[in-house]
């Protein structure tokens, strides 16, 4: 099984990083880790999480951010994206489908 990282979801976590950055020095940094610490673990435990919006979700252990991903035909594991909770499951829903 490998994960593929797909941009969006990189792209999630750059501005994320970002953000925590400007809050704490070094903050964004270990936001960074701890979220692919997370990801990493669906080497063990993807597909046990519960589905939203067609995806899987995977709640960060420290940080308020969920990752969201799919199971292809090979059995990989596809991140799609990494979001916030913090907003209405509205947004959440609408950046999934885009």
């Amino acid at each position: 099984m490998k994960i593929q990282l797909l941009t969006s979801a990189y792209n999630d976590l750059l501005k994320a990083r970002a953000f925590y950055e400007n809050q704490a020095d070094h903050l964004g940094e270990y936001f960074f880790n701890s979220l692919f610490s997370d990801i990493d673990s669906l080497i063990l435990y993807g597909g046990i999480h519960p589905q939203f919006f067609g995806y899987h979700r995977l709640l960060s252990s420290r940080f308020p951010f969920a990752i969201y991903y799919k199971i292809d035909n090979d059995d990989n594991i596809v991140v799609w994206r990494v979001l916030d909770c913090r907003q209405c499951s509205e947004k959440i829903k609408k950046q999934l489908t885009m």
